[in-house]
């Protein structure tokens, strides 16, 4: 993985991504959120079962891990950034404006027109 980057660093690069993919006509970005855990040992997981919800919540809320990717045929580019707790509220604001921004060269999907069914249930035929 690639080491995360500061949050200005982070939009910066992402609406580039969303750019290049709008120019192309074609593409995807892949956008994950995850909670960051600091005890990622499988032993220390294994080893004690947890019997009550207090071992399941953590003291203090954990940090979160935003990823953004592409997977185009002849670049791929992967970036993340860390969000400390404090820093959520005003991080996703931020996201949110280039998330959207990012969305607006999006295509309305096609669809095709239902059949109509005949009255009744009948069968064609």
């Amino acid at each position: 993985m690639t080491e995360p980057k500061s949050h200005d660093e982070f939009f910066s690069t992402l609406s580039t991504l969303f750019d290049k993919t709008r120019t192309h006509g074609s593409g995807t970005v892949y956008l994950v959120q995850k909670r960051l855990s600091y005890s990622n040992s499988p032993s220390s997981s294994s080893t004690s079962s947890p019997d009550t919800l207090a071992d399941l919540t953590p003291a203090q809320p954990l940090p979160l891990l935003i990823r953004a990717s592409t997977s185009q045929s002849k670049t791929k580019t992967k970036l993340s950034t860390i969000v400390q707790p404090e820093d959520i509220e005003d991080f996703f604001v931020k996201y949110a404006e280039v998330c959207r921004g990012g969305m607006s060269g999006l295509k309305k999907r096609e669809r095709r027109k239902k059949k109509g069914k005949k009255a009744g249930g009948e069968k064609k035929g």
